[in-house]
């Protein structure tokens, strides 16, 4: 049976718009650098920061990061005790009133460098255009995904897969006929958790 879409546990409301603009500021950074810096258009950012729109858990990762932040001040995910998942005890969980579901599918070690979600996105689903460091990861486990990688378009069904680096502008869109599903997996940003503590 599949787990029923549901929010992650957070004390803090889920517009957290007032959270980014607050930390910008106390960072003195102005909207066009932290737009900069996340790989984002000012436009975008500014909707954001007034909660008129709700960035990916991939953006708000990069502007955590630009902002020197982790993720958790905006988004307390589920955690795992260990490494491994299983499939019929994952959560599906949502940021803010983003339509794209995320279960966790890595854990958080020690020095870890990668993330990587299983990412469930409705029909005509259309992301924002981002860039940040690091090295993504796709593949396609289910529908249809139009990939955007700076000038070119890639059509990518299940199956298929796609690694590239994330400073080349890139967003993606549902083209097929009902919901996808792909595995994404990522390097820098962090996109959920802090490494563990040592003790």
């Amino acid at each position: 049976m599949t787990e029923p879409l549901r929010q992650p546990d957070t004390a803090q409301p889920p517009a957290f718009g007032g959270r980014i603009r607050e930390l910008r500021r106390k960072a003195g950074l102005t909207l066009q650098t932290l737009a900069d810096q996340a790989g984002i258009s000012v436009g975008f950012l500014s909707q954001v920061e007034r909660d008129k729109a709700t960035p990916s858990l991939g953006t708000l990762a990069s502007l955590a990061s630009a902002l020197g932040v982790e993720i958790d001040v905006f988004v307390a995910a589920p955690k795992l005790a260990d490494s491994v998942t299983r499939a019929s005890e994952r959560v599906r969980f949502a940021i803010a009133d983003s339509s794209l579901g995320y279960e966790r599918v890595s854990t958080t070690l020690p020095g870890g460098q990668l993330t990587s979600l299983i990412v469930h996105v409705p029909k005509g689903y259309r992301s924002e255009i981002v860039s940040h460091v690091g090295e993504e990861l796709l593949l396609i486990l289910d529908g249809t995904i139009r990939q955007t990688l700076g000038d070119a378009e890639l059509i990518l069904h299940a199956g298929d897969s796609l690694h590239f680096m994330g400073d080349t502008p890139h967003s993606f869109a549902n083209i097929g006929d009902g919901p996808a599903r792909m595995l994404w997996t990522g390097t820098s940003p962090r996109l959920i958790g802090r490494s563990p503590e040592r003790p």
